[in-house]
């Protein structure tokens, strides 16, 4: 886990050097928004194609499912709780409660998966986030940061969900499966080709999207209560679950890592967007991140 952890802080650490260097006088928010938007578009529909298409819907996915589906209701909840009960103000509460609720599952969630535990276990990311965490984010979390922002009222929260280009090549891939379509060869390789550049371009775009500037000594009080319950609170809940629904071992370590994962980046969109604290949700992000660097090998090695 140690030598993963190092190869990917030194691709996030070549998106946070971007930032700071502006090679080729190219700012990093663009660049980060191009390789996003080619990752989410493209590359990621690929992977998801690729991987779903030859692994069948079974009990297992719907264990992953509820797992996901539960630490994230864990999270929002607890946060709720905790910043009603200090009464936080509304913009940082709702920003607080979207940074305790969402992991980064897919954009470091599963290359840690794939490079720690083998590509056996990147399905278990892909169904732990487009089975849960993002059908969620864009239906819960929109309507988290509606009631603590503001919003126009225009779009509905069902266009939200059919706009995600990695959910329709879900949607195709368990079809495919259930009808036991085979796989072309052709295809196969081609899928295999795209599916190679998720990793390292999601890596750096983390990277150029983490904001050292963007926190300070003040908002500790409002971070904390996040970093327990995203890095701690949350795995150890699903920890405890998954050893009552007996999962093997193997697929058991990998639904609390992802659980371990910090915090998503892709919230920043609904914070901007219904004008909630976009500066703490980066702080929170940024931050998440540093720690998980410490906190994944423990949970890691904890696991056997």
């Amino acid at each position: 886990m140690f030598t993963v952890l190092t190869q990917m802080a030194a691709l996030i650490a070549c998106g946070v050097g971007w930032r700071a260097l502006r090679p080729l006088g190219l700012d990093a928010d663009p660049m980060r928004r191009a390789l996003t938007g080619l990752v989410y578009v493209l590359l990621l529909p690929a992977l998801v194609l690729k991987v779903l298409w030859v692994a069948p819907l079974s009990s297992e996915s719907v264990r992953i499912a509820v797992l996901a589906a539960t630490g994230v209701l864990l999270g929002l909840a607890s946060a709720w709780t905790w910043f009603r009960r200090v009464h936080t103000p509304q913009a940082a509460a709702g920003a607080m409660i979207l940074a305790a609720g969402f992991p980064n599952v897919t954009y470091l969630g599963l290359p840690v998966l794939q490079q720690s535990l083998g590509d056996w276990a990147s399905r278990v990311a892909i169904q732990y986030d487009l089975f849960a965490c993002t059908p969620l984010l864009l239906s819960l979390g929109v309507v988290i940061a509606r009631h603590h922002g503001h919003h126009d009222g225009r779009e509905p929260l069902l266009h939200a969900l059919l706009t995600v280009p990695p959910l329709w090549a879900a949607a195709a891939a368990v079809a495919l499966s259930a009808l036991h379509v085979p796989l072309p060869v052709a295809l196969h390789g081609l899928l295999e080709m795209l599916s190679q550049g998720v990793v390292p371009l999601m890596l750096v775009a983390l990277g150029m999207g983490l904001r050292w500037d963007s926190w300070h000594p003040g908002m500790l009080p409002q971070l904390l209560p996040v970093m327990l319950v995203q890095l701690l609170l949350t795995p150890a809940l699903i920890w405890a679950l998954s050893g009552l629904m007996a999962l093997d071992s193997d697929l058991r370590r990998a639904v609390v890592l992802e659980a371990a994962m910090p915090t998503m980046v892709l919230g920043i969109v609904l914070t901007d967007r219904y004008g909630l604290d976009s500066g703490l949700y980066a702080a929170a992000v940024t931050l998440s991140t540093a720690l998980s660097m410490l906190t994944l090998p423990l949970w890691f090695g904890w696991l056997g």
